[in-house]
């Protein structure tokens, strides 16, 4: 696929989830939540994720928020393909989704709608506007949060 072609599939998956997100509303119930604000742009998203009983595997994510395309759909992509995974699995994918933030990684076939976020990395300053869901995501599953009010701020990633 020609860098124009995939240009344009970007852009064309970034508004389309941005227009018509699948993922959005608040789960129910709520075992984690978390806030997330992105001062350079002022991006807002409220994550909540549902577990498993045992606790360890998600069942569903949602967001609310208000931001630019390029954060709601990542939200909402991220959303997606967390649905059934294990919590380790789930911030591997951070650390994973990171990576190609920095042009480092890709996701592996199973999980190539992510990877058309790529482009996002040919444009700096919205690497944050990206990485935003994914951070608020990492500190959900790390907290253990069900009643966040403080948000997280994404202000201290590396561009």
């Amino acid at each position: 696929m020609s860098l124009g072609n995939l240009r344009d599939l970007y852009q064309q998956v970034i508004l389309e989830r941005y227009k018509t997100p699948r993922h959005r509303g608040t789960t129910n119930p709520v075992h984690r939540r978390q806030r997330g604000h992105n001062p350079s742009c002022g991006d807002t998203i409220e994550l909540t994720v549902q577990l498993n009983q045992a606790g360890d595997r998600i069942v569903d994510v949602k967001f609310e928020g208000e931001g630019c395309a390029i954060s709601m759909a990542s939200a909402d992509l991220m959303a997606e393909a967390l649905q059934g995974k294990t919590i380790e699995e789930a911030l591997e994918m951070v650390k994973r989704f990171q990576g190609m933030m920095k042009g480092e990684e890709e996701f592996p076939k199973e999980h190539r709608k992510l990877n058309v976020m790529q482009g996002v990395a040919q444009f700096p300053v919205r690497i944050k506007c990206a990485n935003l869901s994914w951070h608020a995501l990492k500190a959900a599953l790390e907290s253990h949060n069900t009643d966040s009010v403080d948000f997280v701020s994404n202000e201290t990633e590396q561009e």
